[in-house]
This record gives structure tokens, sequence and C-alpha cells, in this order.
């Protein structure tokens, strides 16, 4: 009996020990791959919740432009756009703007379009406790008008403060806390999430480049059961993903941190000195314009005949401040702008800045919000921010379920033993 069953019990015993051989063999990896892993996992847990966040929230944030347009047409379209008419002087139009805010609060912001099938927008904005710990308390009001510019008849009053997409964004920017220290925590967590980019690229990188593990590597195994399919769903999307959520993350960190910007502009210029700033004065022992906002405005509109829309900031309180109007090239993106100054009094051009002027530091600073929504590349661009956030949202659920399940086994195979 005993003879019998001995070269069963050898054979048992080997294959028991090639068995632990192999298990050995498969976890002995390096010290570099331990670390990242380690890294990977635990940065992963600390800042799961706001990536899944920030990311959820720059997924809705994207399109904000296409769904309010689509939502509120006549906010932002003239309904019957005359043909050959001039608009109405811009005090009227602002005055009626005032009114509609009823008659207290003061335009400080005006957005005109060139296209006349446009309406335009009439902004104000008060600061409130720059103390306050969330968002709603910083902020007194921030209200948007639109305005037919040739009937001068007010088709939307939007509440920007409590408005579903700017909640949205202040999510996104500072998850509706005050800025020290939500854009702090933000950024924290953003740095992080580059640093899990990083760590999960090596986790992902195939040891061998065979067949099998290309097809592991780069395609998601629909048919697989649910954690080898979750699994698939965190590394795959997560590489192909990875170059254009970098991209965000890295805009996003340009306005967490001064010091990073002050980094981008310094490597971008090749000079640490800030970007040069021209401040002019109005003059107000000269005899006033009747009009001076109009008389800017119309100045503007032949001074840049290549701008979609023009911004103009009504002079702040003081003799000495300036109407100051912004020219843009497109209609969606901010970077490609053209700085124009008028005295308040007069309506006389004080100074002029051209985006050509700039040096290539305030260039790519100023590009940072168009790179960072995609806008920069027009539709194309939005649809890749739009599906790396998406993504960047998933990976820390998939990463979860990953991490839960080898939690959950641990225990259950310690007693199988």
């Amino acid at each position: 009996m005993m003879i019998g069953t001995a070269p069963a019990a050898k054979k048992t015993a080997i294959s028991g020990l090639r068995s632990l051989l192999r298990r050995r063999k498969k976890s002995k990896k390096s010290a570099f791959r331990r670390i990242t892993g380690w890294l990977h996992l635990w940065l992963g847990l600390a800042s799961g919740l706001i990536v899944f966040i920030i990311s959820l929230t720059g997924c809705l944030f994207v399109f904000q432009q296409e769904i309010n347009e689509l939502l509120y047409p006549q906010a932002f379209y003239v309904q019957t756009p005359p043909s050959g008419q001039q608009p109405l002087p811009l005090n009227t139009l602002k005055a009626n703007a005032e009114r509609a805010l009823g008659g207290n609060k003061k335009i400080s912001f005006i957005t005109t379009f060139r296209d006349p099938g446009r309406t335009w927008q009439f902004g104000t904005y008060q600061v409130g406790d720059p103390n306050a710990a969330t968002y709603f308390g910083v902020i007194d009001y921030y209200d948007m008008v639109s305005v037919d510019p040739y009937s001068g008849e007010v088709t939307k009053v939007f509440d920007y403060k409590h408005n579903f997409f700017n909640i949205v964004k202040m999510i996104h920017w500072s998850l509706l806390l005050n800025d020290n220290p939500g854009q702090k925590i933000v950024g924290v967590a953003t740095l992080i999430f580059i640093v899990l980019l990083f760590t999960g690229l090596i986790m992902w990188w195939p040891k061998k480049w065979n067949r099998a593990n290309r097809d592991k590597s780069f395609r998601i195994k629909w048919k697989a059961g649910f954690k080898r399919l979750n699994y698939d769903l965190h590394n795959v999307p997560g590489f192909y993903a990875m170059l254009v959520a970098l991209v965000l993350a890295l805009t996003g960190l340009v306005w967490a941190f001064q010091w990073f910007q002050q980094t981008v502009y310094v490597v971008a210029s090749g000079s640490t000195a800030p970007p040069a700033t021209r401040l002019t004065k109005s003059d107000s022992t000269a005899v006033p314009a009747s009009d001076p906002l109009q008389a800017a405005f119309t100045q503007a509109g032949k001074i840049l005949p290549d701008a979609d829309r023009i911004g103009l900031s009504p002079a702040a309180p003081g003799k000495e401040a300036v109407i100051y109007v912004t020219g843009y090239r497109g209609l969606e993106t901010y970077y490609d702008t053209d700085e124009l100054q008028f005295d308040q009094f007069t309506g006389k051009l004080l100074d002029r800045r051209n985006y050509s002027e700039k040096n290539a530091g305030e260039k790519i600073i100023g590009m940072n919000y168009d790179i960072h929504v995609g806008a920069i590349w027009g539709l194309p661009g939005k649809i890749l921010a739009f599906c790396a956030s998406f993504i960047a949202g998933s990976l820390p659920i998939t990463g979860f379920i990953i991490w839960w399940g080898k939690k959950k086994k641990r225990p259950a195979s310690r007693m199988a033993q």
C-alpha cells in the first residue's frame, strides 16, 4: 500500500514544488515595479474621489456652449436678423440690460458679435465675502443679459451664480469651495493624477511584445468575465487617453499653482521677467465726448476688422480709469486677441497691444483655457477633451473594483490554506 502510493505522493510533491516556484518567480518583481505598483494603488485610493469629480464635471462642461444654445436659442440668436440695419447705440442697449436687472446693478462687461445673427451679452459681477467658505459666499451676484442689438429687446436674463453649467465649472475649479483651499485641493489631486498616469503606463507596459501581450494591452475582451472586462476597461482606454488626459491635467495645474504657471512662462519665453504691462490713464481735464463708450466701440470696430467678437469693459470708478476693449478672433476661443485702451472721457485710443507682440510665454498661458476645454482645435478638440475626461473619470472606479476584488480574495485564499 505504501509502496503503491509512493510514486503518487512524489508526483504530488514535485507538482507542488513547481507550483510554488512558479508563484515565487511570478511574484519576484523588481524593486522599481513594486514601488510603482504601491504608489499607483495608494495614490489612486487617496485621490480617486476628487479625480472622479473633476473628470465628470470636465465632461459636463465641454459642450456647455452648444447645450445652452440648443436650450435657449433666443438668448444667443436674433430671431429675424435685419438686412443692412445698424445696431442701436451701445449705451442704449446697456441701459436696457441694466433695467432688466432691476436698475441697481451696473454692467461691467459687454460682448458684441460681428455676426448680425447673434445677440449681444451684457454682464455684471460683484464679489462677495473673499473669506467665505464656499463659492456661493465669495460671489455676491453674477448675471448675464442677452439683448437683440437691433430692437434693443432683452431676450434672456441668466443668473450665472446659480446657473447649472457655472456651478459645474466651479466644482471643477475648486469643489465649490473658496479658491483657498479648494483650488489647492484640486491642484494636488491633479498632480497625483499625473503621477498615476505614468505609474499606470509602467504597469501597463508589456514585458514581452508578443502577439498575446499586444492583444491584452491594446484590446478590450468584451466577452470576458466581469473581472477581466473591468481590468481591460481600466488598462486599455487609460492607455489610449493618456496623452490627452496629460494635457488636460497640465493645463489645469497652470491655474492651480502659481509656481507652475511661472515655470511654464519661463520655459516658453526663455525669460524670468514677467509679461510687460502697459497702463494708461484717462484725462479728466480733456473736453469730454458726448458718448465716449460708443466712440471707443466704433473705433475698435475699424481697428479690429478681423475680430469675430469684441469685448468691452466700461471704465471702473475713478477719474484715471480707462475703457478696455478686446478683439477676439474666433467665436469660442480666447487666446488670439488684440487689446485696446481708450480714454473714458473722450473715447480716444490710448494704447494698442496686438497678439503678435506677445512673447511665447504669454501666448502659451493665454491658450491655456482653450487647450483645457479642447476649443483650440474646434469640435474635434472638444470631442477629444470629452472622451479623455470621461475615461479619466472611469479610472478611479475600475481601479477601485480591481483593488477591492484582490482585497476580498486574499482572506479567502488564506482560509483555503
